[in-house]
Formats: C-alpha cells, sequence, structure tokens
C-alpha cells in the first residue's frame, strides 16, 4: 500500500529527515511513505517551478491508495491549505483519508484567539468577526470540510497536543494514524 505523506513539513530545513522518519514508520507496517518531494514519475514538463510541484503532487496523490494528513494549525487557525487540497483530492478519488494534529484545543477555539478578540456575540448567541461572519462553532478538530472527510472515509483524526517547539516533528499521532490504516486493510 502506498501512502500519500501531506502536510506542511515540506516547508521545514530538515524535510528529508521528517520524510525518512515517516517512511519508516509506514515500512514498519509494510507500507510505502510517499512525500511530496519525492520525484515523482511521468509528470508532464511545466512552465515553472511551482506548476511542477503542483502538478508532481497531484500525480503522487493518483498513485497512491491512501493519504495521511499532517492538520495541525500552519500559519493561522486552521490546517495547510495546499495539504487541505490533498486531503478533498483523495477524498474525491474514493481513498482513504486519515489525520493528525499536534495542536491544542479546537477550531473554535484557535480562531477565536487568531482574531485577537475581534469578535463579539450575535443575538443567537453565535460568534462573528469583525467582517460580520459567522465563527464556526462546532467544536471540531479544524473545518467541517476536513473533519467530515476524514469521517465519512472511515478514517480517523488523532489529536496530539504537543509543546510547541515540537509540533512538526513529534510523529506519535502519525504513527496512530499509520497503525489505524494498517487495521482498516485487515
Amino acid at each position: 500500500m502506498r501512502v500519500y505523506l501531506a502536510g506542511p513539513e515540506v516547508f521545514l530545513a530538515d524535510r528529508d529527515a521528517i520524510a525518512a522518519e515517516k517512511k519508516a514508520i509506514c515500512a514498519q507496517h509494510g507500507m510505502i511513505g510517499v512525500f511530496p518531494t519525492d520525484p515523482a514519475p511521468g509528470v508532464p514538463q511545466a512552465d515553472s517551478d511551482w506548476m511542477g510541484i503542483y502538478l508532481g503532487n497531484e500525480a503522487h496523490i493518483q498513485s497512491c491508495d491512501a493519504l495521511i494528513a499532517n492538520l495541525t494549525p500552519f500559519r493561522g487557525a486552521s490546517a495547510d491549505p495546499g495539504t487541505a487540497y490533498e486531503l478533498g483530492f483523495m477524498r474525491a478519488l474514493g481513498r482513504p483519508v486519515l489525520g493528525y494534529s499536534n495542536a491544542p484545543g479546537n477550531f473554535t477555539m484557535r480562531s477565536l484567539q487568531h482574531l485577537r478578540g475581534a469578535v463579539h456575540r450575535r443575538a443567537n448567541g453565535a460568534w462573528e468577526d469583525a467582517d460580520g461572519m459567522e465563527v464556526e462553532d462546532f467544536g471540531l478538530t479544524d473545518n467541517l470540510m476536513l473533519d467530515g472527510s476524514i469521517a465519512a472515509a472511515g478514517g480517523v483524526l488523532v489529536v496530539n497536543p504537543v509543546e510547541e517547539t515540537a509540533r512538526w516533528r513529534d510523529l506519535q499521532g502519525f504513527a496512530r494514524c499509520v497503525a489505524h490504516l494498517a487495521g482498516m486493510r485487515r
């Protein structure tokens, strides 16, 4: 089983080391981890670096049997938008998707903290930001479309709160996703 390893770790200086650790965890369960920066065979020539990355990542996703996404909030209250796209793309292919987050709290709490008090309560009790937009309040790990896609696929969304300094390198939540995926295969 080939597993696409989605997440913002691609932006880390030591991304190759993190990729190797994730691949080793997959191998312990008889799976092949595919990291976004791995060479993607059969990708058409692109006119720009960014388009080449995009085409390579989609080719990887299409070649994989499942996806595990690091949904730890990235540069805000929610998951990396590229990772969210990849998760949705794999879900649309009808393949298993799983996720983990190393952040404490839920999406609502993180959104309110991110807005730094620029919110108020509507008459119906819902939170509203300064632009008059309601703050999603379902008590979920992230946006309902991310949590929902994993639940609908029969996957698991592991929450593993860690210290801020370890949020991109702690792989306990990832390992639990791999073990769950191995159990789904049986």
